[in-house]
């Protein structure tokens, strides 16, 4: 398992932290993703019906998934709708970050602004620049997604860098942070335990060992998947 830095560290350590710790973090059992080996979703292309919806690794209580955790969800799309996916990933994580800016915008547009599917995300922080991102994310308020879509599409200008702490600060002030307020964030001794209880959670009652990890209505798809595998296990859900 990658190993949690102690408290009160987070914030020197995005300074010491090699680079190269960070972009491979999609697992910390070893074994990669689903998707490791395979093409990235690609967007672009129009999803198929003749596309085979892929085998779940699993299930879980739905009802228990959707219990309150240690913070507020942060979710898109309406409460009531038919289908659930609940989604963990890692700031760190290429496989996430694809995902979001790739495949996301047009299950946005199918599914979450038409009101069938419900997307709540949760943390799954697999080191400390990742903790920090998802920090920042919920200092942010009312600007969460705004800053989660920020981080993942600069992902590399932060996470690959020696110091991370200075590339978050960046992004963060033109988030509207002050200097002060971005070192507040980051010693708020009691989010970052609060966000790492998500990710314990996420890993000892629902066996998420990687990222992106995916539950739709209770059933388990770790690793990346195209728009058309989304659809494969979604539509008949409808």
């Amino acid at each position: 398992m990658t190993p949690i830095v102690p408290r009160r560290s987070v914030l020197f350590s995005l300074v010491a932290i090699p680079a190269a710790m960070t972009l491979a973090a999609c697992s910390d059992s070893g074994d990669e993703a689903r998707a490791e080996g395979q093409a990235p979703a690609d967007a672009a292309k129009p999803a198929q019906s003749s596309v085979e919806a892929p085998k779940a690794a699993g299930t879980v209580d739905a009802t228990k998934l959707m219990e309150a955790g240690p913070l507020p969800e942060k979710s898109l799309g309406k409460e009531d709708a038919p289908v659930t996916i609940v989604e963990y990933a890692s700031m760190t994580c290429p496989h996430c970050a694809h995902f979001h800016e790739t495949t996301l915008p047009e299950l946005k547009s199918k599914y979450i602004d038409t009101g069938k599917v419900r997307l709540v995300f949760r943390e799954f922080p697999f080191d400390p620049r990742a903790e920090a991102g998802f920090m920042l994310a919920r200092c942010s308020n009312d600007n969460y997604f705004p800053m989660i879509e920020v981080l993942f599409k600069q992902q590399e200008s932060w996470a690959a860098v020696q110091n991370a702490r200075d590339a978050l600060l960046q992004i963060a002030k033109l988030a509207g942070f002050s200097q002060e307020s971005f070192e507040a964030c980051l010693t708020d001794q009691k989010l970052l335990d609060e966000v790492r209880a998500v990710r314990e959670r996420g890993a000892k009652d629902f066996g998420v060992d990687s990222t992106p990890t995916f539950f739709i209505n209770g059933a388990r798809y770790p690793g990346a998947m195209s728009i058309a595998e989304f659809s494969a296990i979604i539509d008949p859900l409808l």
